[in-house]
């Protein structure tokens, strides 16, 4: 066999040789979330490996994602519903349920940023997908990556790719695509209340508070129970004030292992004969629709509780009824600072906030309650 002939054979069983347009779009996809990581601040810790793991997903003869492979080994923990329920683990553990428990009417914006839920729901039926594919596309308007993934997994596996890279990306995109609708949908006025202090939470009320969520969400909703319990949990560790090891772990290293795992692993999903399809921009566009309804309900209730209170309440902590923790907050404390530069509403909007989590966990406990 000639020189030639053993380097035709070579290059034969490099990836090139199998690399299509299909892999190369891919590619590029993958640098784009690479990009918006690392150049722009945009989720980084979650983009940056959703990106990684769609390039890699899409180079040739690699076997990284066929059985046996490394990242199909960690897609049991997505496929199994494993890493969900870890990631809200350490959720619970670092957040604060104060400010829910010291003015507990927010829940109502948390409840009212569901609407786009149902709104994307309905939209993806009337474009063709099924009752359980429409129900999986519709909790992206929850902004809640974890419960996107689970509930996906559980109603439309096949479809976890573009809905997982749509929820985290729309999270990532909050500080861009919430601000306009919230001035749209807001006068100048309301955006400038400045709200009373919260009182303080009693150390009672942030012990019981997971403890009793848990028992009566579990018992009305039992499908929901694996992620709210989690949840719950990690913010008991937090509270208790026995379990501060336990509490930090499920804040730092846990939740960082599990990222990476839980990331990566979607972003392999994103190979180019299941995501260059018109069905993935259906969901890319629907998925918009819903993050934006959600935002605009919960504005729209925020205004609601603005009259009813006399002005005491703004609006803008409507906002951040969507469970993008603690990022909503923080855009609804930006554009209202913008407007009143003595304004400190973010602890005000973590009660949305909070409740935005649990409501999303409920949606999705009722989709699986109804659709399982």
């Amino acid at each position: 066999m000639s020189i030639l002939d053993n380097l035709a054979t070579l290059a034969a069983t490099t990836g090139l040789a199998e690399l299509t347009w299909g892999n190369v779009v891919m590619i590029l996809v993958g640098c784009a979330l690479l990009y918006l990581a690392i150049a722009k601040g945009f989720e980084p810790l979650l983009l940056a490996p959703i990106g990684f793991g769609c390039v890699l997903a899409n180079l040739p003869l690699t076997g990284i994602m066929d059985e046996g492979g490394l990242l199909r080994y960690l897609y049991f923990g997505v496929e199994h519903e494993i890493f969900p329920p870890l990631i809200f683990l350490g959720v619970g553990a670092m957040t604060d349920f104060g400010p829910l428990l010291a003015n507990p009417s927010t829940i109502l914006l948390g409840a009212a940023a569901q609407f786009g839920v149902f709104v994307s729901l309905l939209g993806a039926e009337l474009l063709g997908f099924n009752i359980r594919e429409a129900a999986s596309i519709g909790i992206i308007g929850g902004a809640d990556g974890p419960t996107a993934i689970y509930l996906t997994m559980k109603l439309a596996p096949h479809l976890l790719g573009p809905i997982a890279v749509a929820a985290y990306s729309y999270m990532s995109l909050v500080p861009l695509i919430q601000p306009p609708i919230m001035r749209a949908l807001t006068t100048p006025k309301e955006r400038q209340v400045v709200m009373e202090q919260l009182r303080p939470v009693s150390k009672a009320e942030r012990i019981l508070f997971p403890i009793v969520s848990t028992v009566t969400v579990s018992l009305l909703l039992p499908p929901i129970a694996p992620l709210l319990g989690m949840l719950m949990l990690g913010n008991l560790l937090r509270e208790s004030g026995v379990t501060e090891r336990l509490s930090k772990t499920a804040q730092n290293e846990l939740i960082n292992i599990i990222t990476i795992f839980l990331a990566t692993s979607v972003g392999a999903t994103m190979n180019a004969e299941s995501f260059l399809n018109a069905q993935t921009i259906k969901i890319i566009l629907l998925g918009l629709v819903a993050f934006a309804g959600g935002t605009a309900s919960g504005v729209l209730l925020g205004k609601v509780m603005y009259v009813l209170s006399g002005g005491k309440v703004n609006p803008l902590i409507g906002s951040a009824g969507v469970s993008a923790v603690p990022m909503a907050a923080r855009v609804s404390q930006v554009v209202g600072q913008r407007e009143n530069p003595g304004n400190f509403l973010l602890m005000h909007a973590m009660g949305p906030n909070v409740a935005g989590v649990i409501g999303t966990a409920v949606a999705a406990g009722v989709m699986l309650a109804l659709l399982q």
